[in-house]
């Protein structure tokens, strides 16, 4: 695969098996799109709204909206059913809210403007070899 996901992970526990499964469906819906530099963010211990957030891109506002398309189609076929979905219209950043994950599809310039990586990581420092690429 060509796009790479990071993970970033704290010293919280490993996902419960539901969420862990849900994030591989999403996972599974982002690269069957081939959407670019996924993210997995664990913010568990910084919101109460969700456990995980996944960030990736799309190369146009279609290609947004088929991506987001295909995570709630995944995301059906996992029995989950979005709470929400924001952004359809436009599509420069399409947010999918699955409960525990919240998916977040965007054009490049858009996530770089917003900075959700940083954002949400502020202050966080991984001990050495805690962060992770998926897939190497």
């Amino acid at each position: 695969m060509s796009s790479q996901a990071h993970i970033i992970k704290t010293h919280l526990p490993d996902p419960a098996p539901d969420i862990a499964q849900l994030l591989a469906s999403v996972h599974r819906a982002l690269e069957n799109l081939k959407a670019k530099d996924i993210a997995e963010i664990d913010v568990r211990d910084k919101s109460s709204v969700a456990d995980f957030l996944v960030i990736a891109s799309g190369t146009s506002s279609r290609h947004v909206k088929s991506i987001a398309d295909e995570v709630i189609r995944f995301a059906k076929q996992f029995g989950v059913m979005p709470l929400g979905v924001e952004g359809e219209r436009e599509a420069e950043w399409v947010l999918v809210d699955l409960g525990d994950v919240i998916v977040h599809i965007m054009m490049p310039r858009v996530r770089e403007f917003y900075a959700l990586e940083r954002l949400w990581t502020v202050g966080d420092r991984a001990p050495s070899g805690e962060e992770t690429i998926a897939g190497q």
